[in-house]
């Protein structure tokens, strides 16, 4: 089947249907590489421990306050 011939079949599809399919299509574009997945796990980790209380916050300002105190004195 060729690529006009298989867009002509998808444009006869229902809305809903055709919606479904551009989700999956860009959805199989846009593939996590394995850095991604492994900041996905991370972020969990750290927000699950901040639930649980085995892990504090603090403003971001202060964070970042911190941070830029670190690399001015190197």
């Amino acid at each position: 089947m060729t690529t006009a011939l298989l867009e002509a079949e998808i444009l006869k599809l229902p809305l809903g249907e055709r919606a479904h399919l551009v989700e999956r299509l860009i959805s199989s574009l846009n593939e996590e590489s394995d850095i991604e997945k492994a900041w996905d796990e991370e972020a969990e980790r750290r927000y699950k421990a901040y639930s649980e209380g085995r892990l504090s916050a603090r403003p971001v300002a202060e964070a970042m306050a911190e941070i830029r105190k670190r690399f001015e004195s190197k």
